[in-house]
């Protein structure tokens, strides 16, 4: 090599050096900041993209972008986009600057002078922006164009920005002035008979139509027109009732007028067919009495066909006010509610005459704590009744027998499922989940035809209402019930290949892969396997065919709906497939002409691929999303040839300033001699002479996430993997398979030779190795380090530590007993307590926490429905008592993971002060070396280091 050659090359790797040495390390304020892509939506027309960059703090921004020579136009804090139906207008909403509402909360300004959000209208053609100030709502008709429609904040005037006055059609004429009068002399009250404005703004010339006072509206889907609800005006302009206004002849028409409470307003497809609720009793009863309120394009005027009277109602039940009534897809059906008189308290009694107190039986179905959690649905709870508006017969569909109905798709066919879960109820504690009788039921009679006893399942209705068809848990099987031949065959056997989960390892029967599709005419049902897309007759008859042939490959081929409204395929459809290769976790897509052959792979590469890409109305092109660790998942467009992709969103480009790093397939072997796989991330410039410090963090299987990016966010429970490989440290995510019984040497056997054989790599720092984990994962590294001091250092969040206590606890967000997680699920024990006990004591860590020699931080909130805090406590109470380094946050009224903003980046914060002091010699911060005394709570935080300041 000659000198100059030599000369260049040491200026190049010096000037390498030089820039790597100038990037950045990501900072717990970048997790806040760090931009997400949200609300993306296309055209009908495939031209246009829009969607809104935001952070957790601080103003997002709302993009627009156009196909044809890729422009793009910002709006600051827009979000929300939507296109209208004919692609001529973007509406969006406008929020308020965030600096100037948190600047108006500190000086204590009313919640109801905060600045409201405003809509911004974008012609498209002219790129021309009206904006609508003061809005509390707005709607965009999907399948019908030319209006946009916003409901206004209460008690806010009218502002429109590059608008002028519009004369109103007589049909809806309100002298403004009045009305404005009125609101001066005396302002109406938010409450039970008031409303808001609605503006309606008709796109096409810009006029815009205000009608006062509107509690409710809804639109026809597919039919330009829409019901509204106002309760009228004082100088009796308009009445208290429901009108229906033609957006097409700009008039409205008065379905039904009377001083009363109104709910639920209701059309059908076409807006030839309208319903609601209305109650009309002025007096103050405690059991308000609903009517049903019916319309078509033959009635002058809407009827209320159905209340506490019809003769369909049992004695004393009333028409359900919780219940919204829903038309059948067809128009040819309409389902509302009937409810039985409520349980009401003695009203004569004092106060301190009431005996509270909760009597809990042995004889009870369910749990009194997970009755308490289904209290209010229960109250509200609403049995079927379907209305035949040709015939003009009611048919009860459901009663306390058999209260819960599930209908096919937009419950057109003539048949439904309908259940009960009640004689099963206790099972529900230990078993986890519900069984059912179930019954299939005819629409048009209320006939009840018996489907299965205690079935592990849900029965669900084919497109064509040909079949009933379930998964039977117990079986591993499909099976479909012919409605007609009345017949029952199971359709899968697993001879071929498993149609469950292959890699079930609770103590349960395993799940379905589920379904792809029926096809026309309820021909044929796709179900999948692990790998394939199967053929299968639902009569039996036929063998099943296999479509797709990944298997071999160990390819997993999935498809993609692109039609959200389709209900079936057909012979000949192209579908759209999505790739993932199980070995290299590589993804893509192809496709599968259906009944023609094998699919077609149209690309697959190391990065992950959205599964649900979505698709323009009207054109070939789609919207979908690519990523890998080192590569953000922006919005990219293409046609269905997925070989032109455009790159549309740079959500942050600052990513390149960042020190950040590389993510890789990981592969040894555990204990028991199993071959297993697992991510490792390196951070940038990684240096394979170096010792890096190492953060071991998983829960069960993650190595199919190998191409998934790491958005640097103020993670809730776990540990940002972006931020910790920015700042040098190397990350290790194990997958971790278990044993029915041993959970805890499960873990042991998987994750520990995974460090041991990094460390013999000899780039990690055996003395500098972290582990972290929550919920699940925080129960694992605390059986952890009881077992090994393989770990410097130890955060544990929401941590089961006594298997016995918490078997007998409670999840208080469902209010169910944890006794079902352990026999059966997750916990994986597989039994009792009285069958099991040694099982219950070796995978309990708080009776070996005198073997721990690993500082452990513990998170555990007060407030968490999952995993009972108590179990937090005994944790640390131990440790403590033990003399042990250990440390406890626990974040006041946050759940199984703190929510709140604030609390998120508090967590971090400690998290990596805890990490660094351990693993890279930080300063120690004064809350680890004196904790925070109670009189300083929310005051003094002692996140600085130790002999800084006060």
């Amino acid at each position: 090599m000659n000198k100059r050659l030599s000369f260049t090359l040491c200026i190049l790797t010096l000037l390498c050096a030089t820039a790597f040495a100038q990037k950045k390390q990501l900072s717990i304020q970048d997790l806040a900041t760090w931009r997400s892509v949200e609300d993306n939506r296309i055209s009908n027309d495939g031209n246009w993209v829009v969607y809104s960059l935001k952070g957790e703090e601080g103003d997002g921004v709302l993009e627009l972008w156009h196909a044809t020579d890729g422009s793009t136009w910002s709006y600051e804090r827009g979000e929300d986009g939507r296109f209208t139906e004919n692609n001529s207008h973007l509406v969006f909403l406008i929020k308020p600057h965030e600096d100037s509402i948190m600047a108006m909360k500190r000086r204590k300004v009313k919640k109801d002078d905060l600045p409201a959000d405003t809509v911004g209208i974008l012609n498209l053609q002219n790129m021309k922006l009206e904006k609508i100030a003061h809005v509390r709502s707005f709607s965009v008709p999907e399948k019908w164009s030319g209006w946009v429609f916003c409901q206004m904040e209460a008690g806010k005037e009218l502002e429109t920005i590059d608008s002028s006055a519009v004369a109103l059609p007589d049909s809806l004429k309100v002298a403004a002035g009045e009305e404005q009068k009125e609101k001066k002399q005396k302002p109406k009250k938010e409450g039970r008979k008031t409303g808001t404005r609605l503006l309606m703004i008709d796109l096409a010339n810009g006029e815009q139509t205000p009608v006062p006072f509107v509690k409710e509206y809804s639109l026809a889907e597919e039919a330009k027109s829409l019901l509204i609800h106002t309760t009228g005006t004082p100088d009796s302009t308009w009445l208290e009732g429901v009108y229906r206004y033609d957006c097409e002849a700009k008039q409205s028409q008065a379905l039904f007028t009377a001083r009363g409470e109104y709910k639920w307003l209701s059309m059908d497809k076409g807006g030839n067919q309208a319903a609601w609720l209305v109650n009309l009793d002025s007096t103050e009863t405690r059991v308000p009495s609903f009517g049903l309120c019916y319309w078509n394009t033959s009635f002058e005027q809407a009827e209320i066909i159905a209340d506490s009277s019809s003769a369909f109602l049992p004695r004393g039940w009333n028409i359900s006010e919780f219940a919204r009534p829903v038309f059948s897809g067809d128009h040819s059906k309409l389902f509302f509610g009937m409810a039985p008189p409520p349980i009401l308290q003695d009203t004569s009694l004092l106060d301190e005459e009431i005996v509270n107190v909760e009597v809990w039986s042995y004889t009870d179905g369910l749990l009194h704590t997970h009755q308490k959690t289904r209290l209010e649905r229960e109250k509200q709870r609403s049995y079927e009744v379907v209305y035949i508006p040709q015939e003009g017969i009611f048919v009860p569909l459901a009663d306390s027998t058999m209260p819960e109905i599930t209908f096919g798709p937009e419950r057109n066919g003539h048949v439904a499922i309908g259940y009960t879960e009640e004689p099963y109820q206790q099972l529900i504690s230990w078993e986890g989940a519900a069984r059912r009788d179930v019954w299939l039921v005819h629409l048009l009679s209320g006939e009840r035809r018996p489907l299965a006893t205690g079935l592990r399942g849900r029965p669900r209705i084919s497109p064509a209402a040909k079949y009933a068809y379930w998964y039977s848990e117990p079986d591993s099987a499909w099976f479909a019930h012919s409605v007609d031949a009345n017949t029952t065959v199971k359709i899968t056997d697993n001879s071929n290949v498993p149609f469950y989960d292959e890699l079930n390892d609770v103590p349960d029967y395993p799940n379905p892969y589920g379904i792809a599709s029926w096809s026309a005419n309820d021909e044929y049902l796709l179900i999948y396997d692990r790998f394939d897309i199967w053929r299968i007759d639902p009569t039996g008859e036929e063998a099943p065919v296999n479509l797709t042939n990944g298997r071999n490959k160990q390819l997993r081929y999935r498809y993609v709906k692109l039609d959200p409204e389709e209900q079936w395929v057909e012979n000949g459809q192209r579908l759209l497939l999505h790739i993932f290769d199980e070995k290299t976790k590589e993804s893509g897509y192809g496709y599968l002409v259906l009944g023609a052959g094998k699919p077609i792979q149209l690309m697959k590469e190391p990065f992950y691929y959205s599964s649900r890409p979505q698709k323009a109305r009207d054109a070939d092109r789609v919207l979908f999303t690519k990523e890998n660790f080192q590569t953000f998942p922006d919005l990219r467009y293409s046609d269905l040839s997925f070989r032109n992709q455009r790159r549309i969103s740079h959500a942050n480009p600052q990513q390149a300033d960042f020190s950040w790093g590389t993510a890789e397939l990981y592969e040894w072997t555990s204990l028991n001699g199993e071959t297993l796989q697992g991510i490792l991330i390196k951070p940038e410039g990684f240096d394979p002479s170096k010792k890096y410090p190492m953060l071991v963090n998983f829960y069960e299987r993650s190595s199919n996430r190998l191409h998934r990016h790491a958005r640097p966010y103020l993670h809730r429970s776990s540990i940002n993997y972006s931020y910790y490989a920015s700042r040098g440290y190397v990350i290790f995510n194990p997958d971790v398979p278990y044993r029915e019984g041993y959970p805890g040497e499960s873990c042991l056997n998987a994750v520990v030779p995974g460090v041991t054989s990094l460390i013999d790599k000899g780039f990690i720092d055996k003395n500098r190795i972290g582990v972290q984990g929550h919920s699940w994962g925080g129960y694992q590294v605390a059986y952890l380090i009881t077992k090994t001091d393989i770990f410097r250092c130890a955060e544990s969040g929401a941590p089961v530590v006594n298997m016995f206590s918490a078997y007998g606890g409670i999840r208080w967000q469902t209010g169910l007993s944890r006794m079902f997680q352990y026999e059966h699920t997750q916990s994986r024990i597989g039994g009792t307590i009285w069958e099991y006990p040694l099982r219950y004591l070796e995978n309990s860590p708080l009776f070996f926490l005198d073997k721990v020699n690993t500082p452990v931080l513990i998170m555990h909130n007060d407030n968490d429905g999952h995993v009972p805090w108590y179990q937090g406590i005994e944790f640390f109470v131990a440790m403590r008592r033990l003399g042990k380094p250990a440390w406890m946050l626990n974040y006041n009224n946050e759940p199984h993971w703190p929510l709140k903003l604030q609390n998120r980046k508090d967590f971090q914060t400690r998290m990596s002060q805890f990490f660094d002091y351990y693993l890279k010699d930080a300063p120690k911060p004064l809350w680890m070396e004196r904790g925070i005394p109670a009189i300083e709570k929310g005051i003094r935080q002692g996140l600085e280091p130790v002999g800084h300041g006060k």
